[in-house]
């Protein structure tokens, strides 16, 4: 679950948004159920106060009960090394076990931040890359495609714990077929009908689901993907 926001430079939404998150994380069901949530930490203001967002994010994480995260999304490349940075200096306080991070396959410096978030003890979640980057990504198509799969090797050799999000079929059986039954991750809404066929082969899913006041941007994304922009 993911309350949507990003790109926040105001002080006091920054606050409120970490509120809201505890909120939430008290709110989340008993065992069985095993929710997780979700956040761009740009929505903590993480460019502006670097501090503030990483005490927030312990916060949060530390309200989780146990066996359940706070997953971080990926943003553009530029709001990367203060996202990564973010997430390892709050893993270093012991709440590792309670984090994850996004990487994304389209960045030419994402295997060396895969060994980093292995070392700092994150969930990895490994995605192709939604934005349009001015420098140090690969094209879409076949070379993110190839990229995405040399991760996920390079994940499972390391052992680590992580998972994919992708709608790209081809792409998930291949990690399949290689590597047997990786998590895998989705948008609400979006190919629904393959989450009944994985579950019945074993493979754990996870469904993405945003929600709050803006939810028009998120929306717009939606549609500008889904167009192809």
């Amino acid at each position: 679950m993911d309350l949507f926001g990003e790109h926040v430079r105001d002080a006091a939404k920054a606050a409120q948004a970490g509120a809201d998150y505890l909120e939430l994380a008290s709110a989340l069901p008993p065992a069985p159920a095993d929710a997780w949530l979700s956040i761009d930490l740009s929505h903590l203001a993480v460019q502006h106060d670097p501090a503030g967002a990483a005490q927030t994010l312990a916060a949060v994480a530390a309200a989780l009960p146990p066996g359940r995260r706070i997953q971080v999304g990926a943003e553009e490349a530029e709001v990367t090394d203060a996202v990564l940075g973010c997430v390892i200096e709050v893993a270093s306080r012991g709440l590792a076990d309670r984090l994850g991070a996004t990487v994304q396959a389209n960045l030419l410096r994402s295997p060396g931040d895969v060994d980093k978030l292995i070392s700092a003890g994150v969930h990895i979640r490994l995605v192709k890359g939604a934005y349009l980057e001015r420098t140090g990504a690969l094209a879409h198509g076949e070379p993110t495609d190839v990229a995405f799969l040399r991760l996920a090797h390079q994940l499972a050799a390391a052992g680590a714990s992580w998972s994919m999000a992708t709608h790209d079929g081809r792409l998930r059986e291949s990690v399949h077929l290689a590597l047997g039954p990786v998590p895998l991750e989705q948008l609400h809404g979006v190919r629904p009908e393959i989450l009944d066929d994985l579950r019945a082969r074993g493979i754990p899913t996870r469904v993405y689901l945003p929600y709050g006041p803006d939810w028009f941007r998120y929306w717009l994304r939606r549609v500008a993907e889904s167009r192809g922009a």
